[in-house]
């Protein structure tokens, strides 16, 4: 990007869809683009999606899906958050901070009082800077033929609205990650 360009302020736009191309496009069309196949795990398309263009360059993106959940003995809603990406060659110029802001905010008007998401543990500073928190807590989600597994990523939170709190016990997500 040449200084002119990285003077205008990147613009968040809400994405009408979210294909293999568009991820591709940001992050290249190698097998493991989130590093998290080791994992081993299935993982849910988002429904709401949210990027940053660079001229006709999709470039960043994040995307949302309300999911249902278990903290203790009290069923209830998050938004989860997945699928943010930042091209590796604009990485550290805050692309991934507006975008994520961008989705927050739109989850706030989805009715969940918390986002959720899972996180490489190299990530985590990152998110940690943007309001996230660390669970310390299993997070158990539900993987094809009825396994229950508990997630290998770190699970962070952060609060939808004003003095959401978040519950304290185990913590159980009713559907595959996201």
């Amino acid at each position: 990007m040449s200084d002119n360009q990285r003077s205008v302020t990147p613009t968040v736009v809400r994405l009408s869809r979210y294909t293999r191309t568009e991820q591709n496009e940001i992050l290249g069309d190698g097998d493991d683009p989130f590093g998290v196949a080791a994992a081993g795990l299935t993982w849910l398309p988002k429904e709401e999606h949210f990027g940053i263009r660079h001229g006709d360059r999709l470039v960043a993106h994040a995307g949302l899906l309300r999911l249902p959940v278990a903290i203790g003995d009290t069923r209830s809603e998050v938004v989860g958050v997945g699928g943010v990406a930042v091209a590796p060659d604009l990485q550290g110029q805050g692309l991934a901070r507006l975008v994520v802001t961008a989705a927050l905010d739109h989850a706030r008007t989805m009715g969940p009082q918390h986002a959720l998401l899972f996180c490489r543990p190299p990530l985590v500073p990152l998110y940690q800077r943007l309001g996230w928190h660390l669970l310390d807590e299993d997070v158990l989600v539900e993987q094809p033929e009825a396994r229950l597994v508990t997630m290998p990523l770190r699970t962070m939170v952060t609060p939808l609205h004003d003095r959401a709190q978040w519950p304290s016990g185990p913590v159980r997500l009713f559907s595959l990650p996201m």
